[in-house]
């Protein structure tokens, strides 16, 4: 009786220790957790919410990305589960990633360290930068079971629509409609894709994170921010820009020059302008203050006050002149 007794006991001490004492569990700040129950994943009573998400997608892939909402666990604990409950953590922490790097093939991309893309001038260039991304909360369902690897995943969406956009590229247009063509450091030819994609290179990364806004509802992982810090042309390429940049900057430099002379004269132009239209109105201003003199001078002297008035200043005129030349009547 004592072998069977002790197998009994033995046993039930194996399911106290291993279902019981292991059924409790923990969930750090920086992580969220999913139980699944027989293999089904807990979700939220009630109908499923409107994703905010499905509006940065084409309304034929908005059914397929239709995910159910999860009731997911908090930090804290301890939790129980039931042997038959399996538990899923995942971390919520922003990661940043090589943007070159493959997860399925190291060897890819030289090694991790290059993204090639062909631009609109079929030139090939490298891209170096990195994503900062995050799992979003909301999207647990799509990021746990919805796909395989979902950073593998993410990695190829975003890889092919930047290279779609770096192929697709222009320099934005000014408030005149023309190309912007300002002087800088050899990176600054409007028409050259390589250029126009340095210039501009703010605009691509903002450009891209309104790309890929629906990367959370597709495979549950929030971009943050896409960060591409250097673009490489081949180097008989840089060569060539070298020199259309050389040239680009002393035709600029010319062009300030003659809009800085220009510039001058106009304003010379506009002081000497100023200072003949004040001249005039200092040789007007006696003229009117003297013709208000003699209207008030008339309105209140009387019609005879106009000729004495006349007959001091010819007096004043005469004490003035040493010489005088009279008419005489014949």
């Amino acid at each position: 009786m004592a072998l069977p007794l002790g197998i009994v006991l033995g046993l039930l001490a194996w399911f106290i220790v291993r279902y019981i004492a292991f059924s409790f569990y923990t969930v750090d700040q920086n992580e969220r957790a999913v139980k699944t129950i027989f293999g089904r994943a807990e979700r939220l009573p009630g109908p499923p919410v409107e994703d905010p998400f499905a509006e940065y997608m084409r309304p034929e892939e908005r059914e397929r990305y239709r995910y159910p909402q999860l009731r997911v666990i908090p930090p804290g604990g301890p939790y129980f589960k039931w042997p038959w409950e399996r538990i899923y953590k995942v971390s919520i922490a922003t990661q940043t990633i090589n943007m070159a790097l493959d997860l399925e093939d190291p060897r890819a991309n030289h090694g991790g360290t290059l993204l090639e893309a062909v631009t609109k001038d079929q030139l090939n260039v490298g891209l170096r930068g990195q994503i900062r991304y995050r799992v979003s909360e909301r999207h647990l369902y799509a990021y746990l079971f919805g796909v395989k690897n979902p950073v593998v995943h993410v990695m190829g969406y975003f890889i092919s629509i930047l290279r779609e956009r770096i192929a697709n590229f222009a320099a934005p247009a000014t408030d005149t409609g023309q190309l912007s063509m300002t002087a800088g450091d050899g990176a600054d030819v409007s028409g050259v894709s390589i250029n126009d994609l340095r210039k501009n290179l703010r605009d691509l990364n903002e450009l891209m994170d309104r790309e890929c806004l629906s990367s959370a509802a597709r495979y549950g992982i929030i971009l943050d921010a896409s960060l591409i810090t250097e673009i490489d042309a081949p180097p008989e390429v840089e060569a060539a820009m070298a020199a259309i940049n050389t040239a680009h900057n002393q035709v600029s430099s010319d062009i300030s020059l003659a809009q800085a002379a220009a510039d001058q004269k106009i304003v010379q132009s506009k002081r000497a302008v100023e200072i003949e239209t004040l001249k005039a109105q200092a040789e007007v201003e006696p003229l009117l203050a003297l013709a208000e003199q003699l209207r008030a001078l008339k309105s209140n002297g009387g019609p005879d006050v106009l000729q004495a008035y006349l007959r001091n200043v010819r007096l004043g005129l005469y004490q003035q002149a040493e010489r005088v030349i009279m008419e005489v009547e014949q």
